[in-house]
C-alpha cells in the first residue's frame, strides 16, 4: 500500500470511529432523557471518554504520520472547545457540574502527540489509554455501589472508584508493556498508583489533562535510557 492510501485509510477509521462514538452517545442520550439521574446521564459522555482512547492505538497500528495526527488532534481539541461552550453536541457535555474535562483530554492528546508521535507512540498510547480506560471506568463503576467516599477540593471521590481507577490502569499498563518497549513490570504498579493519585484532583477536568500527561512523563522516564 502507497504512502497516501496508507494514510487515507488511517484517516478515515478515525473518523469512521469518531462518527460511531457520537451515535452511540446520542442513541444512549436519547435512552435516558433529561429526566435520568446523574450517573445514567454521564454514561454518553463516559462513552466517549473510553472510546476515544482507541483513537491512539488505530493510528498507531495504521502509521498516521505527525504531519496528520497532530493537526488532527489541535481540531478536535477545538471542536471540543466550541461544543462546550454552544452545546452542539449535548451528549458528550451532558455533566451536571462545571468541566473542561473534554477540552483539557483533546489537548493532553494534542500535546502528546506534538511531543512524541510518531517516535514513540507507545508512550502517548500509555497516557491516553491510561485516561480513557481507568478513569473512565472509574467513573461508570463507582456510583454504582456504595463505598466510603471523601472530597478533594470540592471534589467527590470513592473508595470504588478510586480502587476501579488503580487496577484498570495497572491492567492497561501491563498490557502495553507486554507488546511494546517500556519500563519493566516493576514500575506498572507505581505509575498506576501515580495515575490515581492524580485522578483525585479532578477540579474542573483538569485531570483529564494531568493523567495522560503525568502517566507518559513517567512511562518514558522509568523506561529503558
Amino acid at each position: 500500500m502507497q504512502g497516501w492510501q496508507q494514510q487515507l485509510v488511517g484517516v478515515l477509521a478515525v473518523l469512521s470511529w469518531l462518527a460511531v462514538l457520537a451515535a452511540g452517545a446520542t442513541l444512549l442520550r436519547r435512552r435516558w432523557g433529561q429526566e435520568a439521574g446523574e450517573g445514567p446521564r454521564e454514561w454518553s459522555r463516559k462513552l466517549v471518554h473510553i472510546g476515544t482512547g482507541a483513537v491512539v492505538p488505530i493510528a498507531w497500528g495504521l502509521g498516521i504520520a505527525r504531519e496528520i495526527a497532530v493537526p488532527a488532534a489541535a481540531v478536535v481539541t477545538l471542536l471540543a472547545a466550541l461544543n462546550h461552550r454552544l452545546r452542539l453536541l449535548p451528549a458528550v457535555e451532558d455533566v451536571g457540574r462545571r468541566s473542561y474535562g473534554t477540552v483539557a483530554y483533546g489537548a493532553s492528546i494534542a500535546l502528546l502527540l506534538w511531543c512524541c508521535w510518531p517516535q514513540q507512540p507507545a508512550t502517548v498510547a500509555a497516557g491516553v489509554l491510561v485516561m480513557a480506560v481507568g478513569d473512565g471506568l472509574a467513573g461508570l463503576i463507582g456510583p454504582l455501589r456504595p463505598s466510603p467516599s471523601w472530597q478533594v477540593l470540592g471534589q467527590r471521590r470513592s473508595l470504588l472508584g478510586t480502587a476501579v481507577m488503580a487496577l484498570a490502569s495497572a491492567v492497561v499498563l501491563i498490557l502495553l508493556a507486554s507488546v511494546a518497549t517500556g519500563p519493566s513490570l516493576l514500575w506498572v504498579l507505581p505509575i498506576a498508583l501515580a495515575a490515581t493519585a492524580l485522578e483525585q484532583v479532578g477540579v474542573a477536568g483538569i485531570d483529564n489533562l494531568t493523567v495522560p500527561l503525568g502517566v507518559a512523563w513517567l512511562w518514558q522516564a522509568l523506561g529503558p535510557s
